[in-house]
C-alpha cells in the first residue's frame, strides 16, 4: 500500500512538472509570435505584383517645442509600428531635410496587398510623432513584368540590361513621377517599342552606377509611372536624365517630376535622431 502511494505521488509530480513546463513552453512560443518575422525584402523587391507606396512627410514646427524625453518616447513608439508590421510590409526610409524645404523624410512601403501599406501609414500617423506629421504627397504604384524590353526589337539591349549591377551600398535616392499624354497610349505597340528602345539607349552607360526601378500607377494614382533611382554618383544621374529628356518619348510626358524627390538613404533610427535635435 505504501509503495503504491509513493508511486502515485511520483506520477502526480511528473504530471504537474510537465504541465507547468508545457504551459511555459506555450507561453514562450506565444511570446515569440508577438514579434512577427520580417518579410523577405530581397524577394519582394524582385517580385511583380507588389504595391509600392511613397509617402512624403513634413514635421510641424510644434514638434521642435517638445522636450527630448517626449521625443525619445515618440521614437520608440514609431519603432514599435515598424516592428508590428514587419511581416506584411517592407519599409525603406529616406531623409530629405536639408535637400528640400517641402519635406523632412519619406518612406517607400512595399507589400503584396495595398491595404497593408495603408494600415502601416495610418498606424504611423496615430503615434505621438504622427500627430506632428503632415503627409505632403503620396504616390501609389505596382510592379509589373517588363513590357517592352522582351520584345524582339530590343533583343540586343536586353542582355545588357540584365547584366547591369549597380555598385552598393548606395547613398542617394531620387524619385520621379511621370504622366503620359493620350497620344502615347494611343500609339500602336510597335511605335511605343521603338521609342522605348531609343529611351533605353542612353541608360546603358549608367547601369553599373544607377539602380532603377519602375512602378506602374495608371488607374491607381493621377500618375502613370513612378521611377525610383539609387546612386552614389549624382553626376552620372544628371547625365542619365539629360539623355532621357532628349529622346522622342519625352515629348509624351505631360508631367515629369513635380515633385522630384531627392534624399539620402538612412535608417529610421538615424532619421529620428536627426529630426529630434
Amino acid at each position: 500500500m505504501f509503495k503504491k502511494t509513493i508511486a502515485l505521488i511520483g506520477i502526480q509530480f511528473l504530471f504537474v512538472f510537465f504541465l507547468i513546463n508545457g504551459v511555459n513552453s506555450a507561453e514562450m512560443k506565444s511570446g515569440e509570435m508577438m514579434a512577427p518575422m520580417m518579410i523577405d525584402k530581397a524577394k519582394i523587391l524582385a517580385d511583380t505584383g507588389v504595391f509600392g507606396t511613397f509617402a512624403l512627410f513634413k514635421l510641424d514646427h510644434a514638434w521642435n517645442q517638445l522636450d527630448s524625453m517626449t521625443k525619445q518616447k515618440a521614437a520608440q513608439e514609431v519603432k514599435g509600428v515598424f516592428t508590428a508590421h514587419q511581416n506584411r510590409v517592407a519599409v525603406d526610409t529616406y531623409l530629405t531635410r536639408g535637400l528640400s524645404e517641402k519635406t523632412d523624410f519619406f518612406l517607400r512601403i512595399n507589400s503584396y496587398e495595398l491595404i497593408n501599406n495603408q494600415n502601416f501609414i495610418t498606424d504611423l500617423m496615430a503615434t505621438t510623432m504622427g500627430k506632428y506629421l503632415v503627409n505632403t504627397d503620396t504616390f501609389v504604384g505596382v510592379t509589373k513584368a517588363l513590357n517592352y524590353a522582351t520584345k524582339p526589337e530590343m533583343a540586343e539591349q536586353l542582355p545588357i540590361l540584365k547584366a547591369g549591377k549597380p555598385e552598393s551600398p548606395r547613398q542617394y535616392v531620387i524619385v520621379i513621377p511621370t504622366r503620359k499624354d493620350s497620344k502615347w497610349w494611343n500609339t500602336p505597340v510597335d511605335g511605343r517599342t521603338r521609342m522605348i528602345k531609343e529611351h533605353t539607349a542612353p541608360t546603358l552607360a549608367f547601369l553599373n552606377t544607377v539602380l532603377r526601378k519602375l512602378y506602374h500607377s495608371t488607374g491607381l494614382d493621377d500618375l502613370d509611372f513612378i521611377t525610383y533611382f539609387e546612386t552614389n554618383r549624382l553626376n552620372d544621374f544628371n547625365n542619365l536624365v539629360i539623355g532621357l529628356r532628349t529622346v522622342e518619348e519625352d515629348n509624351h510626358n505631360k508631367q515629369y517630376g513635380s515633385p522630384t524627390v531627392l534624399g539620402t538613404i538612412r535608417s529610421m533610427d538615424e532619421i529620428m535622431a536627426i529630426l529630434s535635435k
